[in-house]
């Protein structure tokens, strides 16, 4: 009489990933966000869940102008002066004054209106409270984690909390690159354009459409208005954007035009 065995598939061999997660290609690419190294076979965003640094994200920076401390003046920061007329009405075109600077390794656009106005040491602030603020800020704030300055940079702008912990965490294994050594223009990624699938006064999520040597990419940003300014809010796993996928043009986006 025979028995009855219930077939199982063979499992199959699954290879671990070589050495600590924060040495892994994946983490570093997305830990210094999308104006440094990127490799393009594949863009991976912050997924390993670990303990956050001891509360030391959270602290605010002593003297920087988002800081717990800085002083208000009709709900903005002390000097910052912005033209918010457009509300919430969404951008049917890029900003008419759109500059492009250098920013660590990266070109990011600024705008006289739409921001950033205001520099203080490092950090490139003072937003306008509309849209195309939002979106200049989701361009901005991400870009400045891959400098020596990172820090103050998560500190004074990213929402506090604990994916703010976690990204500083994070971030605190990856060596600083202030340089751009070692990057190539086959293996940088370049801002191409946006769209604001959501935005309300309090927040706004901003998609960056990238342009890479094999073609588009896109990944979202999300924004809060904290302390006066707008300021990137982390996923609760330490993430400042969400995970980049490859998409075949630029339909629904607005194109910078560079």
């Amino acid at each position: 009489m025979f028995t009855r065995r219930e077939y199982r598939e063979p499992r199959r061999y699954r290879p671990e990933p070589s050495g600590p997660y924060w040495k892994q290609r994946g983490w570093q690419v997305s830990a210094a966000f999308l104006g440094v190294v990127v490799l393009l076979s594949g863009i991976v965003a912050l997924t390993t869940d670990q303990d956050a640094d001891g509360g030391r994200g959270s602290a605010p920076a002593s003297d920087g102008p988002l800081s717990g401390t800085a002083a208000l003046e009709d709900g903005r920061p002390a000097g910052c002066r912005t033209d918010d007329s457009d509300g919430d009405t969404l951008p049917s075109a890029p900003p008419d004054d759109v500059d492009w600077r250098t920013l660590d390794i990266s070109r990011v656009p600024v705008s006289a209106s739409a921001g950033p106005t205001l520099t203080q040491g490092p950090v490139w602030w003072c937003f306008a409270h509309t849209p195309a603020g939002a979106v200049l800020a989701a361009h901005i704030i991400p870009s400045q984690m891959s400098g020596p300055d990172w820090r103050t940079i998560a500190r004074e702008q990213v929402v506090s909390g604990r994916g703010r912990d976690l990204f500083v965490f994070k971030r605190s294994t990856v060596q600083d690159d202030d340089s751009g050594a070692g990057a190539s223009s086959s293996s940088v990624a370049s801002y191409a354009g946006f769209s604001v699938p959501a935005y309300s006064a309090g927040a706004a999520t901003v998609e960056l459409l990238l342009k890479t040597s094999q073609g588009y990419a896109t990944t979202n940003v999300a924004l809060r208005w904290s302390g006066g300014d707008w300021k990137v809010l982390p996923s609760d796993n330490g993430a400042l954007h969400t995970p980049v996928k490859a998409v075949q043009g630029t339909n629904g986006h607005l194109l910078w035009g560079v």
